[in-house]
């Protein structure tokens, strides 16, 4: 694994304008970054990454079906006991999943280290799957890199396969998909999975999360008063549950992407209880639930809120003492504590892969890297290849 300086393309600010990618650069500070890109073996890929992402998603799905069974490790992943039943009837009736991303941290040798599931909504899905596709083939033509350059990128065609199949179990239906006013990234994520629906041929109509209208019946509605009965919400279930309309769940008859059981697999609660199912597993970091003695084996430790995202409010302790604390709106929900393991550092940078699922199918990764040893929501993205 070696991180090597490139030349940006001179066209490159154009060529996103053209493809919608609007967020390319976020306060003044750059997001996609391809002055460098991160160099694989196809071995380490697929023995180091791949091999590995199938088996911590089973290993994350045997947390679904003890959890859902369980009251106490309800009580634990704060789940709210109005929607207990629903995730469980989500779960045993096997709703499908579309796509979950794996954080890793990889650097080029030994296991990978499992660091958590963004199992609900997943962002970087449009870099991922196209925007750094698109820049290797330039690159390739260009000449700036060998023609057997690869990239471990299924993602867009398993994105668009799976859509095909869901649409078979929704015959007929119109595909809504929704995200919160003003969050350009979101909003450039939920219409690239739009793009890639309609082009596997079904039919979508789009509704921000603060127009959803709720019906005398506790049904769901867009903001032209449509019926929604199928739903990409790029929200987390945690937000759904604390809205208004979250009491209507029960009733709205919606069926979504993601399913309602991702909440268990989107929560940090996940981690100790894999921990605890998988002991000493070489992919997992020893975790446990704040308060737990056994956390105490620990010196140098992260604390995790149970619904943290994107770095937020993450605390890091070297010898019990706090080094590092990133703010943020979590914390009051609850905490996890996990064995602290370092993002390999390539020069000033601190490395995390991304590893993607389709349909429960290793897709491809993405590489975010950051000054910081957290990463977080204005980390860097770089492009990567896989050269034998």
């Amino acid at each position: 694994m070696l991180r090597i300086e490139s030349k940006p393309r001179p066209n490159w600010q154009r060529r996103a304008a053209e493809f919608g990618f609007g967020f390319h650069t976020m306060y003044g500070e750059p997001y996609w970054d391809e002055s460098a890109y991160y160099q694989f073996t196809l071995k380490q890929i697929e023995q180091d990454l791949e091999d590995p992402t199938q088996e911590i998603h089973e290993m994350c799905l045997d947390v679904v079906d003890k959890v859902v069974r369980d009251e106490e490790l309800l009580r634990k992943f704060q789940i709210p006991q109005a929607h207990r039943q629903g995730i469980a009837d989500s779960w045993k009736r096997k709703e499908p999943s579309l796509y979950s991303r794996l954080d890793l941290a990889y650097d080029g040798s030994g296991p990978a280290k499992f660091y958590e599931n963004n199992a609900d909504t997943p962002t970087s899905v449009f870099e991922t799957g196209f925007w750094q596709w698109l820049w290797l083939e330039d690159k390739v033509k260009s000449g700036h890199l060998r023609r057997d350059s690869d990239q471990f990128n299924l993602l867009q065609e398993l994105l668009m396969n799976r859509f095909k199949e869901l649409q078979q179990l929704q015959p007929g239906q119109t595909l809504h998909f929704s995200c919160c006013h003003d969050t350009e990234e979101d909003r450039g994520t939920v219409q690239y999975m739009e793009d890639c629906a309609k082009e596997a041929g079904l039919s979508t109509a789009f509704v921000h999360i603060e127009d959803i209208g709720v019906t005398k019946e506790g049904e769901f509605t867009d903001a032209d008063d449509k019926i929604i009965r199928w739903m990409f919400k790029l929200y987390p279930w945690e937000f759904m549950f604390d809205e208004e309309f979250g009491q209507h769940l029960p009733t709205a008859n919606v069926n979504w992407l993601e399913p309602m059981w991702k909440a268990v697999i989107s929560n940090k609660a996940l981690l100790p209880t894999l921990w605890k199912m998988f002991p000493n597993h070489p992919n997992l970091l020893p975790s446990f639930f704040s308060g737990d003695p056994a956390a105490n084996v620990l010196k140098d430790y992260v604390v995790k809120p149970l619904f943290s995202r994107e770095g937020s409010n993450i605390q890091l302790f070297r010898n019990g003492k706090e080094t590092l604390k990133i703010d943020g709106p979590y914390g009051e929900e609850g905490s996890i504590i996990q064995a602290f393991h370092p993002l390999p550092k390539f020069g000033d940078n601190y490395t995390l892969i991304g590893s993607w699922l389709i349909n429960d199918q290793p897709a491809g990764i993405s590489i975010r890297e950051d000054s910081s040893l957290i990463t977080q929501d204005l980390s860097r993205y770089l492009p990567h290849i896989i050269i034998d």
